[in-house]
């Protein structure tokens, strides 16, 4: 039976004291574990920064990539290997800004991908540049006037878009962090949860006491119907005074592997994968 511990990595964890990142590592080998996944069964992929460190941490399969580019790896990875649970990290910037387009595509084809952006409203790996959710206002290293541009709301742009399963966590309430990256990956499709996550090193504004202080639960309102996409929409651009969390939006639409290429009866996903020797790879240079 797998535990915890089988998770473990043997790499120095690299993150500040009190970065919002190791409650969402502990978070996320707490609900492999309860789903039962074995390590070799899941692998992560990312790109650059502070969240993209985490399949470093953790004892798996890993795919770490470049910056903004791990779900085009992630949806190559799930077209070859179907019954693999794929698991994408990355930060705001590495998401919303360098990945933004490849986001777009992603929710578009609807494979069975889960993706977990840790939200800090700062380039925290770079030294805290503004990043797409810098909030307006908000001094930075390349904001030192403070941001005047609009920040993006990507849970809405997600909903537009039709995602199959849009959520909203924050890394200070890890009982409900787990319960929603739980949800998240036992929903067939691409399921996305932007997580709040402080970085007490480069962003003073939004602390764990400024979330704390505006954060409410949607599970708590039992009149919330998380199949209203109106509704959803209108949430999920909510921020400021108060900020909802949960589970925002969710639907089902075909599966990009229901309908991926076949041949001879046999998707092609599905084929077991024979590399060639490295020999015969070498032959091919002479």
């Amino acid at each position: 039976m797998v535990v915890k511990s089988d998770f473990d990595s043997t790499d120095p964890v690299a993150w500040c004291p009190g970065c919002g990142d190791f409650a969402i590592l502990n978070s996320l080998k707490e609900v492999l574990v309860d789903l039962g996944l074995e390590p070799w069964q899941s692998i992560l992929v990312s790109g650059i920064g502070q969240a993209a460190k985490l399949p470093h941490y953790l004892k798996c399969n890993l795919f770490n990539g470049l910056h903004g580019r791990a779900l085009p790896a992630a949806f190559g990875i799930k077209a070859v290997s179907h019954k693999m649970k794929v698991i994408v990290h990355g930060g705001d910037g590495d998401a919303y800004a360098e990945g933004g387009n490849h986001f777009v595509h992603a929710i578009r084809r609807n494979a069975d991908i889960t993706y977990f952006v840790h939200d800090n409203q700062i380039y925290g790996l770079t030294k805290g540049q503004a990043s797409p959710t810098t909030d307006i206002g908000m001094k930075s290293g390349t904001t030192p006037s403070g941001s005047y541009n609009e920040p993006e709301h990507p849970l809405a742009m997600a909903i537009a878009l039709n995602c199959t399963f849009v959520a909203r966590a924050f890394a200070g309430d890890s009982e409900q962090l787990k319960k929603i990256m739980k949800a998240a990956l036992s929903h067939r499709g691409f399921s996305y949860v932007d997580i709040l996550q402080p970085c007490v090193s480069f962003n003073k504004v939004n602390t764990y006491q400024w979330y704390n202080e505006r954060i409410y639960k949607l599970d708590a309102d039992s009149s919330y119907n998380p199949l209203d996409r109106n509704a959803a929409f209108t949430k999920s651009l909510e921020w400021g005074a108060k900020i909802p969390t949960g589970v925002i939006y969710k639907c089902e639409r075909p599966v990009y592997e229901d309908h991926s290429p076949v041949d001879k009866e046999v998707s092609l996903s599905r084929e077991e994968l024979k590399p060639p020797a490295p020999e015969e790879l070498i032959k091919n240079y002479f």
